[in-house]
């Protein structure tokens, strides 16, 4: 037994060490490195904040642009996908309310023309950004609803376009673009 016993302490010892201190320190040290030193980007209206930059948020009112749905509800304590593969019935069922319910309100817009990202949620439930495409699907009725040119709403959607540094893969901020409305 005292043959098990310390080498079983000392790597104990040394998981404490390394999970507990080490690594959270590489990670704060890491996070540094980023273009906000790792904290959260808050953005403001004025002087008041209205949300941060990379977590998503309900935009319920039909005169702004709508994300990603949330399976979390947009709570980043509980930050999850849905954990429903593509072919749970129960998440067809819901892709499907989903898809509805953006024809309901926007007509004109054909099934087979519904983005993915309006209607499925990320893994994190959290997503801010959502692709041109699903942006620019929903410019006919922000346009309607405010009375504002079609155009100069996809001038916007295109001045919100950003491209990551990594792949090159467009987003817009949802966020970011309903405030500039």
């Amino acid at each position: 037994m005292k043959t098990h016993f310390w080498p079983a302490l000392k790597l104990t010892a040394f998981s404490i060490l390394f999970f507990s201190v080490v690594y959270p320190a590489i990670v704060w040290a890491v996070a540094q490195l980023s273009p906000t030193g790792g904290n959260v980007e808050w953005v403001k209206k004025g002087d008041q904040v209205v949300g941060a930059k990379l977590l998503g948020q309900s935009f319920t009112d039909e005169r702004f642009f709508l994300g990603r749905p949330s399976a979390v509800g947009y709570n980043a304590a509980g930050s999850a996908g849905s954990n429903k593969g593509p072919s749970n019935p129960d998440y067809l069922k819901e892709v499907q309310a989903r898809i509805d319910t953006f024809l309901v309100h926007n007509p004109g817009v054909k099934r087979s023309d519904v983005p993915a990202d309006l209607v499925t949620a990320s893994g994190s439930g959290l997503d801010p950004d959502i692709s041109p495409e699903a942006a620019l699907v929903q410019v006919p009725r922000i346009a309607r609803l405010r009375g504002v040119s079609p155009e100069k709403l996809q001038k916007l959607v295109e001045a919100h376009t950003s491209r990551s540094a990594i792949g090159g893969v467009a987003t817009v901020n949802v966020l970011e673009l309903n405030l500039a409305l």
